[in-house]
């Protein structure tokens, strides 16, 4: 296992999609352009944002390899190979660890309700099967099952290539938890935000950056959090991550990938819509979100 720092902000990039709901390659290339030059720190394919979810194995593998292509070892790639059952996560996962990827992040199996146990084995057996370094992912809300603190350090300190966290649940004593529980394993144990709106806590708290959905939007805004921080500026830091307050208001309105999605594609890329039937945005939820980023936009935004 190379020697990986997980630090920044990376994005969970949108799979830009055709009319008939096939991946669009040609526009995938061109939204990892945009990101690398907006000064993200990773990109990760087919994460919540990516639609992971909805993705077969092949779109995944189709994704993956020209995310790698593209790239071209600027960033870390994370491949997100989480799957319900162990067996299609340890295969999925050796496809990545083919293609080259750098890191893996595994969401929690969902729909069946897993005990810690449970969750503890299925990790266990997936760090056991592959080389390269994993990040656990949290999102109970998701998946309805929870990854507790206690199972994350003691993944974090018996397998030597779980290096890290993501977490989604939204829960700042669950992350501060995270942080807190995973200091002292003898090695460097990333925790990583995936609500964005904790970005700027999680890294004063001893965190190590975001998976953030709002990247796909503002690049520049949201790796600028981490690079204020870096450099001590806590001014900027704040105001950079007071700065998309506004948009993500815009999530009451629906699933907030949806409303990723339709604000990339408001600002003029042909990404296309997530694939149905997660893809609808009320009138009023499309009418705000115009309004947003309209006044962002006038803001100097991107």
């Amino acid at each position: 296992m190379e020697n990986i720092v997980l630090k920044g902000i990376i994005t969970p990039i949108l799979t830009p999609m055709n009319e008939d709901e096939s991946v669009n390659l040609s526009e995938l290339r061109n939204q990892i352009e945009r990101l690398i030059e907006g000064g993200v720190h990773g990109i990760f394919p087919f994460g919540t944002n990516g639609e992971g979810y909805i993705l077969n194995k092949e779109e995944k593998l189709e994704v993956l390899k020209a995310t790698i292509d593209q790239v071209k070892g600027r960033v870390p790639v994370y491949a997100g190979t989480g799957c319900i059952s162990t067996k299609d996560t340890i295969e999925l996962s050796k496809e990545a660890e083919k293609l080259g990827a750098d890191v893996l992040s595994i969401i929690t199996p969902s729909f069946a309700v897993a005990s810690q146990k449970e969750l503890y084995d299925h990790y266990a057996a997936v760090a056991e099967a592959v080389n390269l370094p994993i990040v656990l992912y949290n999102i109970p809300a998701r998946t309805g099952n929870k990854l507790l603190p206690e199972t994350v350090a003691k993944l974090g300190k018996d397998f030597e290539n779980i290096i890290g966290a993501k977490d989604s649940s939204g829960d700042w004593e669950n992350l501060k938890a995270y942080i807190q529980m995973t200091k002292d394993l003898g090695k460097p144990f990333y925790v990583l935000s995936g609500n964005d709106a904790l970005i700027l806590d999680s890294l004063k708290e001893g965190g190590y950056g975001g998976i953030a959905g709002c990247s796909n939007v503002y690049p520049r805004v949201l790796s600028s959090i981490y690079d204020y921080f870096q450099e001590g500026d806590m001014d900027k830091a704040q105001e950079a991550q007071d700065s998309i307050a506004e948009f993500r208001s815009v999530f009451k309105y629906g699933n907030p990938n949806t409303v990723v999605k339709k604000a990339v594609k408001e600002l003029g890329y042909p990404i296309g819509d997530c694939r149905r039937p997660f893809n609808y945005l009320s009138d009023k939820g499309m009418e705000e979100l115009r309004k947003v980023l309209e006044k962002n936009k006038e803001k100097g935004m991107n």
